[in-house]
């Protein structure tokens, strides 16, 4: 294929030249000999009693397990919310409900914004079974998200895919 270039061309694919040969600095390799390397075993005595005083340092996990608690006594968690967090089972939440296949998440709304307004929104890409926007235990205010839960996976597909609306003023 080469012969059909042209010569300046050709002249970029020919050979090197071969490299010269040298004589080597070193002795042979079967020559060679290296220092004699034994086993440990004749030092493990000395191992035993090393270092009385000495202290182990904290493993990693050990450290990621103190800064976190450490982490959560100043913010105020309580003893209560550790052993809640840890015993928390996702999948038996008696909170949650429907199905997440047909459920929606809407972000980033106006607190003052009703279940109305989110559904005049909303309803206009299929029948919406359950509503809810998540509020605060005490006070009952709005903590500015909200789930959607339509009667068929579509219509949840549908009111954010196929309409190109990721952001709307509700």
């Amino acid at each position: 294929m080469t012969e059909k270039l042209p010569p300046h061309l050709r002249r970029l694919f020919e050979p090197r030249p071969p490299i010269k040969h040298v004589k080597p600095l070193d002795r042979n390799p079967q020559q060679r000999r290296g220092p004699i390397v034994g086993g440990l075993a004749e030092y493990v005595h000395m191992l035993k009693d090393y270092d009385p005083d000495y202290v182990p340092r904290e493993t990693l996990e050990e450290r990621r397990k103190r800064l976190v608690s450490v982490a959560l006594q100043r913010r105020g968690c309580t003893r209560r919310v550790l052993i809640c967090a840890q015993t928390w089972d996702p999948h038996n939440d008696p909170h949650a409900s429907g199905d997440p296949y047909k459920t929606l998440f809407v972000g980033r709304l106006h607190y003052e914004a009703t279940e109305d307004d989110i559904r005049r929104a909303f309803d206009r890409y299929g029948n919406i079974a359950k509503l809810q926007i998540i509020r605060e235990k005490d006070s009952a205010k709005s903590r500015g998200y909200a789930f959607i839960e339509y009667e068929d996976e579509r219509d949840m597909k549908g009111s954010w895919l196929s309409s190109g609306i990721f952001a709307c003023d509700i």
